[in-house]
């Protein structure tokens, strides 16, 4: 049985892998992300991450279809207090910014997609500098007060007004964020490293990274001079055609032979392994295509191996 892991001071349990919904509507579709989640949840998984604008880019969508799937299947399922359900506001067509009032209504229509009664974890999706974090923080208290929120977290922020929140809030007794979700990678490492992570580390924070699979170049399918059919390939293609992202290529191929395992495994432990991070965020639009996220759960790389990736991808 996976170990969970607190997320931060919030006291949550979370499995070490988080299950993403950018999928859920786009390219998966209700019935196959009931599969996806159903085999996630069989496997131990409890700890899911959506946002009100998924999928709002598809033609025809209007935003929050990744959180109705969502609501509909733990509705089904009868599962709403063994998952943890994390969701963002900010970038919702109808509930654009963070503004205090936005946040507030956007949670209460994002209540209203999940079909329940609280969030456990609400991240401000991309900060926006333009509202004081007086503003953002205190319409988040009143989330948390009036039992909507549980718990909150910030994404796309810089360490700035991540300390500036989190100054705020120990100094007037407010909801104080507990996690930060940022853009991290064995092919983007600068979007994390330095100050952020310095920053989370001596809060107490815990780091759950997006894109952990860079778009699918991570998991080995994108190689220089293939073509692979994907909504994603554009942005995983650049990645395979760098230098970098061969070196990284090379070590991973290296040390998946060694442990018999797929390339996402190892780049998703990898990830796991390093400073702050609780539960590494990836996404599959099939029930065949988890195993190889799942797997990072409990591949613990040696620390040679870490090393080398961490090198390769310098």
């Amino acid at each position: 049985m996976t170990s969970l892991r607190t997320l931060g001071s919030s006291g949550l349990e979370v499995f070490p892998l988080s299950l993403g919904g950018n999928v859920f509507g786009w390219t998966a579709d209700e019935e196959t992300s009931f599969a996806v989640l159903d085999a996630y949840a069989a496997a131990g998984g409890n700890f899911i991450d959506t946002a009100d604008s998924y999928t709002a880019w598809i033609e025809g969508n209007k935003g929050g279809e990744s959180e109705t799937i969502i609501g509909k299947w733990v509705k089904a399922r009868g599962n709403r207090d063994s998952v943890v359900i994390a969701t963002k506001v900010s970038q919702h067509p109808e509930y654009q910014g963070l503004s205090g009032a936005n946040i507030k209504a956007a949670a209460d229509a994002s209540l209203r997609r999940l079909d329940t009664d609280y969030i456990d974890l609400y991240y401000t999706h991309f900060d926006k500098p333009e509202v004081p974090v007086e503003e953002i923080i205190g319409a988040l208290d009143e989330l948390v007060r009036a039992g909507k929120v549980r718990h909150i977290a910030a994404s796309n922020i810089s360490p700035e007004r991540l300390k500036a929140s989190l100054d705020f809030s120990d100094r007037e007794g407010l909801a104080r964020y507990v996690a930060l979700q940022p853009h991290y990678n064995l092919v983007s490492r600068d979007t994390y490293e330095g100050p952020l992570q310095d920053l989370a580390a001596k809060e107490g924070l815990s780091a759950v990274p997006y894109f952990s699979l860079a778009a699918g170049f991570l998991t080995g399918k994108y190689r220089p001079g293939t073509t692979v059919d994907s909504a994603r390939a554009g942005r995983a293609q650049q990645y395979a055609d760098s230098e970098r992202g061969q070196k990284v290529l090379t070590a991973l191929d290296e040390i998946a032979a060694a442990h018999d395992a797929p390339v996402a495994t190892v780049a998703l432990a990898w990830l796991a392994a390093q400073p702050t991070i609780t539960a590494p965020i990836a996404s599959a639009r099939t029930v065949e295509q988890l195993p190889a996220l799942l797997g990072a759960a409990d591949l613990k790389l040696t620390e040679g191996e870490v090393a080398s990736l961490t090198e390769a991808s310098a």
